[in-house]
């Protein structure tokens, strides 16, 4: 499914062709609210961005003309937070899929603030925005011998949402992909000593914590949803269903009084229903683009990788480390893309 194409008027004057997108993702391939949030809202202003392609290197333009909900990914939302009323006096809608882990002993997420402040931010976030509009990550889930435990990793996710089940409603999780990534492996045998997937039995053991934990933030008046991103165990025995992150449903649920947007999800109009569309859309949205457990509905992603600061070690998608910080420096918050397009050979 293709966003309508458009002709506009980029920086320089030229008129060019642009793909307009309904639903923006900022972004799986970089933070950028933690690390571009001026320069985000600098293009919004302007009105299109410039996507640079990972695979062939040529740039695409996106407008933001049609745009009517972003969602953005981050571990550490704190600098876009004074932006958001932009979004509001637009009426773009807008949810967060905030990652916060818990590996600050082991030093896998170097460039993050520690737990603590990272659960001050979320708090801080979900108050102005609302919990439905937070999802809380733990993700990846790591467990290696001598390293971290199911019970130890566990007993971390307790902590964090022990402080959380007020300001949020869902807990999406994956489990560290270690074979899928080349990079991602060597960094992790390096730093880690960590090699392998988690057994069956180990996911088993973690989903049937979680499932408790989530029962017992139930009986006191906490209902928070697990789901997993991306992931082909079954789970559903357990309550914990196949996540889509970037959510039709949910939009709906959040955003029902956007006509277009409900329109472009596939929803009619239905008089008879509480809020007025069908209860199902009449169009798969499905991302094709993404792994095929993947279960986001379409969108456009406008990061890039090699463009991260936080430097995860169990990242996948930066490749050098040296790069990254190069391009940091040269970057500028004028520029048409997050990566300029004459750094790409680098």
């Amino acid at each position: 499914m293709s966003d309508k194409k458009i002709e506009m008027q980029d920086d320089c004057g030229s008129i060019v062709e642009a793909q307009a997108p309904i639903i923006v993702s900022a972004s799986r391939s970089t933070d950028i609210p933690r690390y571009y949030a001026e320069w985000f809202f600098n293009r919004l202003k302007k009105g299109y961005v410039v996507w640079v392609n990972p695979f062939n290197q040529k740039p695409m333009y996106i407008s933001f003309d049609q745009t009517r909900a972003i969602i953005f990914w981050s571990k550490n939302p704190k600098p876009i937070i004074p932006y958001l009323e932009k979004l509001d006096e637009r009426k773009i809608n807008y949810y967060f899929q905030f990652t916060l882990n818990d590996y600050d002993r082991e030093k896998l997420e170097p460039y993050v603030p520690e737990v603590a402040e990272r659960i001050e931010t979320f708090i801080e976030l979900s108050e102005k925005i609302g919990k439905e509009k937070v999802i809380w990550r733990f993700d990846p889930l790591i467990v290696a011998p001598n390293f971290i435990s199911v019970s130890d990793l566990l007993e971390r996710i307790k902590n964090i949402g022990e402080k959380l089940k007020k300001y949020t409603q869902k807990l999406v999780f994956s489990f560290v992909d270690v074979q899928a990534y080349r990079k991602v492996r060597n960094n992790l045998a390096k730093e880690t000593r960590l090699y392998n997937e988690l057994t069956h039995e180990q996911m088993i053991e973690i989903a049937e914590g979680l499932a408790a934990l989530r029962d017992q933030w139930k009986s006191e008046g906490y209902d928070i949803a697990l789901g997993t991103c991306a992931e082909e165990i079954d789970l559903d025995k357990y309550g914990i269903s196949h996540n889509h992150c970037i959510d039709g449903e949910l939009m709906r649920k959040l955003f029902c009084n956007d006509e277009k947007l409900m329109e472009h999800l596939g929803y009619e109009r239905d008089l008879t229903a509480s809020d007025g569309w069908s209860e199902k859309p009449s169009k798969n949205m499905k991302d094709k683009g993404q792994r095929k457990p993947c279960g986001c509905i379409v969108s456009k992603d406008i990061g890039a990788y090699n463009t991260c600061p936080h430097f995860c070690v169990y990242c996948y998608a930066n490749f050098s480390k040296k790069w990254v910080e190069n391009n940091r420096r040269s970057h500028s918050v004028e520029s048409e893309s997050i990566v300029p397009i004459e750094d790409i050979s680098q």
